[in-house]
């Protein structure tokens, strides 16, 4: 009877680990964060992704009730030219102050509007048309600073062993998607889930 009992234990043991292993991955080794007090969560994400669109209004309203201990991040992912170019307009728009103004409707242009916006002129008429003064575009467009957040960009997709988007990082320890998590929602459990286990470590 002992037997059956320990054997049941150890197999709904094993369960739970494998339901978790399915879940995320542990990334090995894992990344610095920038801020050793907070729990880091970064979302490798692609303008042109639809699975990174349909996945943004779940992400949205989870930011609006995430942890006070988190710092969540959102890390465009670069695999080729066209990537970078929208990775650009993301870096502009944080240069600029304004990603909580365009972010969405960046994603809308070009998933349901189907614009292009790859090239400066593109991206300047779109920025104009949401407040944006047409130099101060330009110059963020033509700095330093952003194409210093480029090269970055090109070197973290492949540190953290992101193959597609979206892709979540936890706590520079953990990778989940959609591909690992089931769902769009499961993302969130998983990141609920190890955001609190990171906590208690805390």
């Amino acid at each position: 009877m002992f037997k059956n009992i320990a054997f049941f234990i150890l197999f709904s043991l094993s369960s739970v680990l494998h339901a978790e292993s399915l879940s995320y991955q542990t990334l090995s080794p894992p990344q610095p964060t920038k801020n050793q007090d907070k729990i880091e969560i970064i979302e490798f994400f692609w303008y042109g992704c639809p699975h990174c669109y349909s996945f943004e209004p779940e992400l949205a309203e989870w930011i609006k009730t995430m942890p006070e201990n988190v710092e969540f991040i959102r890390q465009p992912a670069i695999f080729n030219s066209l990537w970078g170019k929208h990775a650009k307009a993301y870096f502009v728009a944080e240069a600029l102050g304004v990603v909580d103004k365009v972010h969405a409707d960046f994603f809308d242009a070009i998933q349901n509007k189907k614009q292009k916006l790859s090239s400066e002129d593109q991206m300047a008429e779109f920025f104009i048309a949401h407040g944006v003064d047409e130099s101060a575009f330009h110059n963020s467009f033509n700095s330093f600073l952003v194409d210093a957040k480029l090269r970055q960009a090109k070197a973290m997709t492949p540190r953290y062993g992101i193959t597609g988007v979206p892709a979540i990082i936890i706590n520079g320890k953990y990778k989940t998607n959609g591909a690992l998590a089931g769902s769009h929602k499961k993302i969130i459990e998983v990141m609920r889930q190890l955001i609190e286990q990171e906590s208690q470590l805390k």
